[in-house]
């Protein structure tokens, strides 16, 4: 489990992880990573106490109303608009084609540096996948990923939310990465729906 999960939040730590916790925002603080910190803490903050204590236990993304649900068994935590691949109705067949992938997948990994803020990888091709694309002779493609919107993009994130601009990746905001990035631990499944 990473030390974003639900149930590691920082409010609910106990006494010497709290101060710790409270040691690196003040060097944070001190450092000059106010933004950094103050981003972190608005996102935290924003979580109601079942949140914090409620488990994902599976992303769903409902590709035609553009919305992505983090669940804990059949009730909705949260809730996103989301964009998609440029080509977004029907499934990913090879890569290139700009669509996001329909089916039941897992988020695997994650990373912190990526081109875009933050991104969740999801464990697509899986071997049907594989085996549709190779029938067509094409490549199935990858690195298909939940993310916020790209590193070069600051002033100008209004042009892309509520818009379907990736590759075939789930994007969001930033500010709702972070949000996602605490909830979800690695190894949450993911479905994905027309």
């Amino acid at each position: 489990m990473n030390t974003y999960s639900v149930t590691t939040c920082r409010f609910c730590l106990p006494g010497r992880w709290k101060t710790l916790w409270v040691t690196f925002v003040l060097l944070l603080i001190c450092s000059g990573s106010r933004s950094a910190v103050a981003t972190e803490l608005a996102m935290l903050q924003s979580l109601t106490p079942e949140e914090t204590t409620a488990e994902v236990s599976e992303v769903v993304v409902r590709k035609n109303e553009r919305r992505m649900f983090l669940m804990a068994g059949d009730e909705v935590l949260r809730s996103y608009r989301i964009g998609l691949g440029d080509n977004p109705s029907g499934h990913k067949l090879y890569e290139g084609d700009e669509r996001t992938p329909e089916g039941e997948y897992t988020l695997d990994w994650r990373n912190a540096n990526s081109d875009f803020y933050k991104s969740i990888h999801i464990s697509y091709p899986n071997e049907k996948d594989r085996e549709l694309a190779s029938a067509w002779g094409l490549n199935p493609g990858g690195s298909i990923m939940i993310h916020g919107l790209p590193n070069d993009a600051e002033g100008m994130e209004f042009a892309y939310l509520g818009l379907d601009w990736t590759d075939g990746c789930i994007a969001v905001s930033n500010q709702e990465m972070d949000e996602i990035w605490a909830l979800v631990s690695d190894g949450t499944p993911i479905r994905i729906l027309p």
